[in-house]
């Protein structure tokens, strides 16, 4: 892909070797990277009116400590609307911790992964995180979570679980739609860990940050030669898979060419190296998640149809943050309680006032937009709980999405405000006019939360709900939702 002005990063290394590095990564995702050798340098470049405009600026062989902090701050100071990632060797929340505290927008750890660094790149210059917040910080806090620790209990999030968890036990390949942050990968996390593969590793592979002349050499490997630049034999994320499961995050993303190699591996278990002549069979389970409803996407013919079918043949669909904000109180403390376990972190809790401003907001990064704001306010904050002064870029967005048209940024009813800090049910008895909604309607959603609440068992929802087994069975079928038993 050509470099496009449009996008242009500023790298600050005095390594020739790892500019060209960086360089040539960017340049395949179609980002101009220009080089300086110190702050000096890069303040003159950023000074010149011949030099592009800047996007972003990478700082390399940063180091924890008053030095450190010291040059990000100076950055900052110079530029404070740039996004600035680091790049260090220390893997440690605590150095991210420090890096966050002096400005730095992002934190990236050696050794450098293409996908990575296009993807910390591409999420700090979304259009918008304009306002210099809502980036959302790489995923530092990670734990992988059983279905019954994962928090929720809107029932349509609920009802995907249950789906997940059947789906858990056998072989199928799993497809989960879902936007961007919704929490498709601890979803898949949690199918991993519930299977008979579980106690192996899950390989994951972001397919949207992989350039496209590169994608099938990282699913399935090449021989030494096989193009410019391949100086080894590499194994690709297929076989290194085999007896476990991969997770192919973004798969909407992949191109047509690499998408029929993918078929093949559903079909017949095998793979084939770039420039090998060789086939292999490999045993990989499929978990495969995309933002794009593919159905959409086959109808464009921007998807093969016979792969979508194979994929999808459990559909797992998670909903938006903003159709379960009754979630929104238990996930902050959630989340608040994960941040606390990291290094150089403390327990905090939230007051009502706080959790006002986190509902008064639409989420359009969903969870993972609400986590990145709770460890950025936890980061900054000098008291034992946060409050309302503790999000005001989450206040100044939540004001712009009730005087836009964008759906995603409008804030929560003032009644649905109003229910989820009183903790209330997580059933809603009352349409958006005031009246009682249909009873065939309430009682599917009540199904819908025992079958998540109980995991997809059966039985016990049916003697829980105070029913027979075989009546259960009718309902689902009454009620249009036998598709979650399934």
């Amino acid at each position: 892909m050509r470099a496009d002005p449009n996008r242009c990063l500023l790298l600050i290394d005095d390594e020739p070797a790892q500019r060209r590095l960086v360089t040539a990564i960017g340049a395949r995702a179609g980002w101009w990277v220009r080089g300086a050798g110190d702050f000096d340098a890069a303040q003159l470049m950023l000074e010149d009116p011949q030099e592009p405009k800047f996007d972003a600026i990478l700082l390399d062989h940063w180091l924890p400590g008053e030095e450190g902090t010291d040059l990000i701050r100076r950055i900052r100071a110079f530029r404070p609307d740039i996004p600035l990632l680091i790049l260090t060797a220390q893997n440690d929340v605590h150095v991210a911790v420090d890096a966050m505290r002096a400005g730095a927008s992002d934190f990236i750890v050696k050794p450098l992964a293409p996908e990575r660094l296009l993807a910390a790149l591409n999420t700090a210059t979304d259009r918008r995180k304009a306002t210099g917040e809502l980036r959302p910080l790489s995923e530092k806090i990670s734990k992988t979570l059983g279905f019954e620790e994962i928090v929720g209990s809107a029932p349509k999030f609920r009802a995907a679980l249950a789906v997940a968890a059947k789906a858990a036990r056998a072989r199928v390949s799993v497809l989960i739609e879902g936007e961007s942050g919704s929490g498709k990968e601890i979803i898949a996390q949690a199918i991993h860990a519930a299977s008979p593969r579980g106690k192996k590793p899950l390989h994951t592979v972001n397919c949207g940050a992989i350039p496209s002349n590169l994608v099938e050499s990282v699913l399935f490997g090449h021989e030494k030669g096989a193009f410019t630049g391949a100086f080894d034999r590499h194994i690709g994320r297929f076989e290194d898979a085999d007896g476990s499961t991969i997770f192919l995050d973004e798969v909407g993303e992949l191109p047509l060419d690499t998408q029929v190699k993918l078929l093949r591996v559903l079909e017949t278990g095998e793979i084939q190296r770039v420039g090998s002549r060789i086939t292999q069979t490999v045993d990989v389970r499929i978990i495969a998640a995309t933002n794009r409803r593919l159905a959409e996407e086959v109808a464009a013919g921007r998807f093969r149809e016979d792969l979508y079918y194979r994929l999808n043949v459990v559909h797992v669909p998670i909903p938006p943050l903003r159709d379960r904000q009754s979630d929104i109180p238990a996930l902050a403390r959630h989340l608040l309680a994960r941040i606390a376990e990291q290094p150089g972190m403390r327990h905090l809790s939230i007051t009502d006032d706080g959790l006002a401003i986190l509902l008064s907001y639409g989420w359009p990064g969903n969870v993972r937009q609400l986590q990145n704001a709770l460890f950025r306010a936890a980061v900054l904050c000098d008291s034992d709980a946060l409050t309302a002064a503790d999000f005001p870029h989450i206040a100044n967005e939540a004001a712009w999405g009730r005087r836009s048209d964008d759906y995603h940024a409008k804030p929560l009813s003032g009644q649905s405000q109003t229910s989820a800090l009183a903790h209330g049910p997580g059933v809603t008895l009352y349409a958006a006019d005031g009246n009682l909604r249909p009873l065939e309607e309430i009682e599917a959603d009540v199904i819908r939360l025992a079958i998540g609440h109980y995991r997809g068992r059966m039985t016990e929802v049916a003697r829980r709900l105070g029913i027979g087994r075989s009546t259960l069975y009718r309902k689902l079928g009454e009620l249009g939702i036998g598709d979650i038993a399934a």
